[in-house]
């Protein structure tokens, strides 16, 4: 059974730093695409940063340049210069179909399997 646990959300002052973590379960960890999502109140849940099973690496324009996607034995997601604007509840997603997975996308319906989130709020 896939799981999917992130940890590390917070409040934080604007121009502050967190990591959100991600420990995941019940599939071939390294095969598979993941990413971090996000979802504010009000809006629809958005692709934030994702990372294929080669390492490469997708950001949304919002967060580039500020946040850095990673993964060894959890995926990880450093959060820094954060702004109200990036208060949000944070899900961890991996897309595992079996097969190795070589492009990752910020589109939620690639991904198959969600954590529970982690709330970050950011104030100004």
């Amino acid at each position: 059974q896939v799981q999917l646990v992130e940890s590390g959300g917070g409040s934080v002052q604007a121009g502050g730093s967190l990591r959100l973590s991600c420990a995941a379960s019940g599939y071939t960890y390294n095969s598979a695409c993941m990413g971090w999502f996000r979802q504010a109140p009000g809006n629809e849940r958005e692709g934030v940063a994702v990372i294929d099973s080669d390492g490469g690496t997708l950001y949304a324009d919002a967060v580039k340049g500020r946040f850095t996607i990673s993964k060894d034995n959890a995926l990880y997601l450093q959060m820094n210069s954060l702004k109200p604007e990036d208060t949000a509840m944070y899900y961890c997603a991996a897309v595992w179909l079996g097969v190795r997975c070589h492009v990752a996308t910020l589109h939620t319906s690639q991904y198959n399997y969600w954590g529970q989130g982690t709330q970050v709020t950011v104030s100004s």
